[in-house]
């Protein structure tokens, strides 16, 4: 009796905060007037500031790959002195605000001597577009790492042995054998790492500033409007926003787990 209860009390629970949940992104859609999006979609900030998300977001997403899938196999496959540490400062982003990681992130390159090192050579990360990436990178790649390792993870160790054991290099291998048949979650990280990189607002507004039609992102737009009252502006980046989340959240649930 005490169990059907519970089960009864838990389902009720799951339904209520999922409609409430339904509930809040449906008023983004339904609350403002069809005309007043869509003339603001077509504003030119707006159009500025799609094209910067998406440019700087396929950017960020590549370099997050490209550390992601050595860093995870690492992890997954690999003994080594202090990983327990390397884990959990990995993990830290995840856990901390984004605003505390653009702060971090604005001494690193405008304080200390990789900084320097940078401006030395010319290259600026304060302030600019190039801060945009290097702060998606930051954000989303703890995401992505914590996806691969966990693909790595489920791949049965048996068939490297078996391919080492055919004369296949550790490297060979990992190209060959374990790299296809992570296909799966790598691209399941890349949907989620991209879904990061265009949602990541304290982090770019920390590190690259939130410059009007300079440094301005899909979620700078929705906060810069925001401030100026301007509420048609910002209720559309929040719909563009919510929409290419949802298509991640789609393909991420298509494609997970080896459905492909």
């Amino acid at each position: 009796m005490q169990l059907i209860s519970f089960k009864k009390m838990s389902i009720f629970l799951t339904f209520l905060f999922t409609f409430l949940l339904f509930l809040s992104i449906s008023s983004l859609i339904l609350v403002p007037k069809f005309e007043d999006v869509l003339s603001s979609i077509f504003n030119p900030e707006m159009i500025y500031s799609l094209k910067v998300s998406l440019y700087s977001s396929l950017i960020s997403t590549g370099i997050v790959l490209g550390f992601s899938i050595p860093t995870g196999y690492a992890i997954s496959r690999y003994s080594f002195p202090g990983k327990s540490i390397v884990k959990a400062i990995l993990d830290l982003p995840i856990a901390f605000p984004e605003l505390v990681l653009g702060l971090a992130l604005l001494l690193l390159f405008g304080q200390t001597f990789i900084g320097d090192i940078l401006e030395f050579f010319g290259i600026k990360v304060v302030f600019t577009k190039l801060g945009i990436v290097v702060a998606q990178i930051f954000t989303a790649l703890p995401y992505a790492i914590r996806i691969v390792c966990s693909t790595f993870q489920d791949i049965n160790p048996r068939y490297e042995l078996v391919s080492r054991s055919l004369g296949y290099s550790e490297f060979e291998t990992f190209k060959n054998v374990t790299l296809p048949m992570a296909r799966s979650g790598i691209f399941a990280s890349s949907i989620i790492a991209f879904a990061r990189c265009m949602g990541t607002f304290g982090t770019v507004l920390m590190l690259a500033g939130g410059t009007y039609m300079y440094t301005e992102t899909l979620p700078i737009t929705l906060y810069l409007n925001m401030s100026y009252g301007n509420l048609g502006m910002a209720i559309s980046s929040g719909i563009v926003l919510l929409m290419i989340s949802f298509i991640a959240i789609l393909i991420f649930e298509k494609y997970e787990g080896g459905k492909f």
